[in-house]
């Protein structure tokens, strides 16, 4: 089964950072990424993906339009099973204690540290083969 991690962000050198980041294992086929730049974009790749397949869900919360605590309901209601994990810039209690009300199972700031983001994927990546 190929398992896939969905990223949100409007800014569009985000795509590129996190290919970079992840070139290992993506070209291993450990996972694939798709990239998202919008609320309502994320809402249609969420829709269109298949089953289990999304395990992953990374939101920035400051977006134009639509922000990331507002797509995070419809995500939770629309895929109850993909946990979400926001991203900002402000990591003060206010704004961690809306993101976990609002659902979300983690919240990692900017500038984001790309060895947790691997150790949350890899614990997502270890939860899906313990259920294989």
């Amino acid at each position: 089964m190929t398992v896939l991690i969905l990223v949100v962000d409007d800014e569009p050198d985000v795509t590129d950072l996190f290919r970079q980041q992840f070139r290992r294992e993506l070209r291993a086929g450990r996972f694939e990424m798709a990239f998202a730049h919008s609320a309502p974009e994320a809402l249609t790749c969420i829709s269109a993906s298949t089953g289990a397949s999304l395990i992953l869900m990374f939101s920035d919360i400051n977006m134009p339009g639509m922000t990331g605590l507002e797509l995070l309901p419809l995500v939770r209601t629309a895929r109850p099973d993909v946990p979400v994990i926001m991203i900002t810039a402000y990591g003060d209690a206010e704004t961690r204690e809306r993101v976990r009300a609002a659902g979300a199972v983690g919240l990692i700031t900017k500038p984001i540290d790309f060895a947790q983001l691997k150790a949350e994927i890899e614990h997502r990546l270890a939860e899906i083969a313990g259920t294989a």
